[in-house]
């Protein structure tokens, strides 16, 4: 770790949706990102190695949520086509189909044992299903319009969900009651998560604001006005002294949860940034926004010293800076092997220059990706005229 503290700099930006991305996450493994799409699919971003992604096609409609099960062997992907799917993030994009809602599915999430599926719908219901068997447990219905979102606590035994009825709802897995709800006078809540020790949750609002609440005592802790538009989305870094947050404003806000103010703020995305989402160390972060872009971010050596300095970021994107993405402290090849170091040397050597041609290969499959886009837009001028 430096001693000063960084900027989170941006390691690699990926185009490949053909609308706006709505959601986000990476595999535990973190060999893959999963995102899904208004352009109806899901795709599957291979880092390491890095291999041109895999576009998975069957949603009628919308993706409006995914996720990677904890084991990192499943995506689920939930859709206004008012069906869930889960998928298996390899070349064949196999997947199977939970009939799951009568209205659009705006959220679906794993509990952190892989056993159960929460899923939030426009029918305003929240309902629990078995990812095994693929059945329906039960539904939990006392809002009374839309949800937005709806998560299991770390530890399974809670659900808090967030409606456009303006309430946030605590449930009780086990009995299936509700047990709390705070009122947001303000707005609606897009989107809102359990902080990793479960004792609270943040929201993010459509009056701009993002608000922290204690579970335990049902008051509020932080409220930011930090953004000047809709908070979209948001995530707590896995140490919980971090929360990342998405904005129509186009921006991405770090707030320092342990001094309660704004660390960094983040200009990468061209218009809305609408998720965000930390790995599962923590060390690097991903983003999407409706400029169709899916941009991942180090965060490795930020925050670990010096909280009080905020610093403003803007990340550039240019395709010939991106970078490949190596693990933190990564060991020298010879460490613990016994190869004789000019070996080693050259082995690294030659690594090194695999990631270059890598890197080469993956920005000619984005300007191809550009270029197909192009010509499909030339045809379809041409077929209007």
């Amino acid at each position: 770790m430096s001693s000063l503290l960084e900027d989170p700099t941006l390691e690699r930006h990926f185009k490949g949706h053909r609308d706006t991305i709505t959601s986000i996450d990476f595999n535990s493994n973190m060999k893959q990102l999963a995102t899904g799409s208004m352009d109806s699919c899901v795709m599957i971003w291979n880092l390491k190695p890095q291999m041109r992604a895999y576009r998975f096609v069957g949603h009628k409609d919308a993706v409006l949520s995914i996720q990677f099960s904890p084991s990192g062997h499943l995506v689920a992907s939930a859709s206004r086509d008012k069906t869930v799917r889960l998928w298996v993030p390899s070349v064949k994009g196999e997947s199977t189909v939970l009939k799951a809602h009568t209205g659009t599915i705006r959220s679906v999430q794993f509990s952190s044992d892989g056993q159960s599926l929460v899923t939030a719908s426009d029918d305003k219901t929240i309902k629990v299903w078995t990812v095994h068997r693929q059945k329906f447990l039960f539904s939990l219905s006392q809002h009374i319009n839309w949800v937005r979102c709806a998560k299991f606590s770390p530890d399974g035994r809670l659900i808090v969900s967030a409606s456009d009825d303006k309430t946030i709802k605590i449930w009780d897995k086990a009995t299936r009651e509700c047990i709390h709800s705070f009122y947001e006078h303000g707005g609606f809540v897009n989107y809102v998560d359990f902080h990793p020790n479960g004792t609270c949750i943040a929201a993010a609002g459509t009056d701009n604001t993002v608000k922290v609440w204690d579970i335990r005592t049902n008051k509020l802790l932080q409220h930011y006005r930090v953004h000047s538009a809709v908070v979209n989305y948001l995530s707590f870094h896995p140490t919980g002294n971090y929360l990342i947050t998405a904005s129509n404003d186009s921006t991405l806000k770090i707030l320092d949860l342990l001094e309660g103010k704004l660390l960094y703020t983040l200009h990468g995305h061209q218009g809305p940034a609408t998720c965000v989402v930390f790995s599962c160390a923590g060390d690097f972060f991903a983003s999407g926004g409706s400029d169709e872009q899916l941009l991942e971010t180090d965060f490795s050596d930020t925050g670990s010293t010096n909280l009080n300095k905020q610093r403003s970021h803007s990340s550039n994107i240019l395709e010939s800076e991106a970078k490949s993405v190596l693990p933190l402290n990564q060991p020298h090849l010879q460490e613990g092997i016994g190869i004789p170091s000019a070996l080693a040397s050259t082995l690294e050597h030659i690594v090194g220059q695999l990631d270059v041609l890598t890197q080469t290969v993956t920005i000619l499959e984005q300007r191809l990706t550009l270029t197909e886009d192009k010509l499909r837009e030339c045809l379809d001028n041409q077929q209007k005229s």
